[in-house]
Formats: structure tokens, sequence, C-alpha cells
């Protein structure tokens, strides 16, 4: 039996795809802030994935503050201990409140405690979650198993694969 490599499980999400799980995400947190009409004050991306799916959050919830964090923490496909290179400023943030941070997907969840560490009362949402990261996360759409290697469409270009199994 052929064993996978752990990019070779993917799950493949096309432009429409992350854009209308995108606005499911926004749907789920609409009117669940902490405003007095349950509005949000801010979005902040986790840069670079997050970006997408903030943009689409913040035009669907009508939300006109978007920032962004900047966090790696994966070379290429391995993930290493993250690390902050830019982040918004402190009087937009203070201690979060009322700040959704968006993020494509959480994985391990390593990202999601650095950030949450800055910011303890945002609120998390992720468009994807792993079982890993799920618990760092307070909402998100599409729960994948964690040997599953998510291929968003900014990372991809049309080529040919070869079959799962090997050769046709």
């Amino acid at each position: 039996m052929i064993t996978p490599l752990p990019h070779e499980k993917g799950f493949h999400v096309s432009w429409d795809q992350i854009h209308r799980d995108a606005r499911a995400l926004a749907w789920r947190l609409d009117k669940r802030g902490p405003g007095p009409d349950g509005s949000w004050r801010a979005v902040i991306a986790i840069t670079r994935g997050g970006m997408a799916p903030a943009m689409i959050v913040a035009r669907e919830l009508d939300i006109r503050m978007v920032d962004t964090i900047s966090v790696k923490s994966y070379n290429h496909q391995t993930q290493a201990e993250p690390v902050v290179l830019n982040r918004p400023d402190d009087a937009l943030m203070g201690d979060g409140e009322g700040v959704l941070v968006v993020d494509d997907l959480v994985d391990t969840g390593k990202t999601l405690e650095v950030v949450r560490q800055l910011y303890p009362k945002a609120h998390f949402a992720t468009v994807y979650a792993k079982p890993k990261g799920e618990p760092l996360v307070d909402t998100f759409i599409t729960g994948v198993s964690q040997d599953t290697w998510i291929f968003f469409p900014w990372d991809m270009a049309l080529q040919y694969v070869e079959p799962y199994r090997g050769k046709d």
C-alpha cells in the first residue's frame, strides 16, 4: 500500500469556494459583536492567508476599520515557531475588545496562541479548522482532518496532477 505524503491528502479550495465560505463566516458573525447593535469595531487579518477572507467578512458586515497582523509560521509546508513581523497600532487594538481577528485556517493553533496573547478579548474566526487548532478559534465554518493539506487558490496554478494512488 502506498502511504501518501502529508501534502498529498489535499483539499483544494477554489476562489469561488473561499468566497462562499468567507461569506458564510460573516453571516455566522453578524450581530454577535459586543457593540450595542451586535457590531464589531474592526477586522484584523492574519497575513497572508487571512487577507482574502478578512476582506470579504469586512465587506459583508460593513466594517470599515481593517488592518493586518503579520505572523510567519510556515516555510513552504513546514511549520515553525510563529514570529510576529508587524502588528496594528496599539491604540486601535487595545486588548482586542470588539475586534474580529480573521485567518484562512487554524492548523495546530500556534499562530492564534501568539495573537491571542496580544489581544485576549478579540474574537478569533477562521474559515477552516483542524482538530488541534479548534480550541483556539471562536468561530469557524468547515472542519478538516489534521492530516489534510489545504491548497488555497492563491497558492495554486493550473497543471496536471498524478492520481492519488499512482499512475492511471
